[in-house]
């Protein structure tokens, strides 16, 4: 799925479009998305003033005086800044129309994401109430992260994947994360030594601001709200480059698999 640096991308796109801007109406073609479109939500917010726009974990978070609208992209989906109105094509599922003429348009093919509603500012809504700390956050730091490790002997990088534990380190980031770490991704969590652990919460925050400064990864086919790709992943040191030498090292990258995901390590540089 998404993860964290892709949605912070497509946030701070829509974001100027969206400042005092107010909904004219929302154009549903395809409610049929992971969780069906609520059929009242089209009538709820046309005339409405949008009054905010926030991101948490993988969500969206649009917020408006009687509620929150909560886009999840899903697997491949895109939210795209239109400024006329072209033709919708087969996998455009929703445009939610500015009176300014501009319009937010969800492409989605593989129908894995979301359009939902909630009450108040969305935090109590139950795909987000028990979600962990944002990485980027003070809340997400090595005390926080060692807590988390000493409950389980799971595999390291199945913990830091965990959203319970913190938010948006999907499996491009934990991989690239775990390397700078120098930790092996098959490590029991509760192995790490307190150094172990600090080195790798600052590589967690660093992995993932680099990759929102770069636009997110190219995994897939994730396009930012401008339809650009991101290119964090044209500079990772492990994920998607088995067989090829470390850039540290020289040492031959090595793929695996873990919780049924696919995981890439340098045997010489991670421990």
């Amino acid at each position: 799925m998404p993860e964290l640096p892709e949605v912070e991308t497509t946030r701070r796109g829509v974001a100027p479009y969206l400042d005092d801007a107010v909904v004219r109406e929302l154009i549903v073609r395809e409610a049929r998305l992971r969780w069906p479109i609520p059929p009242e939500l089209p009538e709820r917010i046309a005339g409405q003033p949008i009054r905010s726009l926030r991101r948490r974990a993988k969500y969206l978070l649009i917020g408006f005086d009687t509620g929150t609208a909560i886009i999840h992209l899903g697997m491949s989906g895109s939210l795209r800044v239109l400024t006329e109105a072209y033709p919708p094509e087969k996998h455009d599922h929703f445009d939610l129309v500015l009176t300014s003429g501009t319009r937010l348009r969800y492409r989605d093919p593989r129908r894995f994401g979301a359009l939902l509603w909630a009450d108040g500012d969305g935090s109590t809504h139950p795909l987000i109430a028990a979600l962990g700390p944002e990485p980027l956050s003070d809340a997400f730091d090595a005390a926080h992260l060692a807590a988390a490790l000493a409950r389980t002997r799971r595999a390291v990088k199945l913990v830091i994947m965990d959203n319970h534990v913190v938010v948006g380190v999907g499996n491009i980031y934990a991989s690239e994360s775990l390397f700078r770490a120098g930790v092996h991704p098959e490590r029991p969590a509760a192995s790490l030594t307190p150094a172990e652990t600090a080195k790798l919460a600052d590589a967690i925050k660093a992995t993932l601001a680099e990759a929102i400064a770069a636009g997110g990864s190219t995994l897939r086919d994730f396009v930012d709200s401008e339809g650009k790709p991101g290119y964090f992943q044209l500079n990772a040191f492990v994920y998607g480059r088995n067989d090829t030498p470390c850039r540290v090292c020289s040492t031959l990258i090595r793929q695996i698999r873990i919780g049924q995901r696919t995981s890439y390590y340098c045997p010489h540089c991670q421990r």
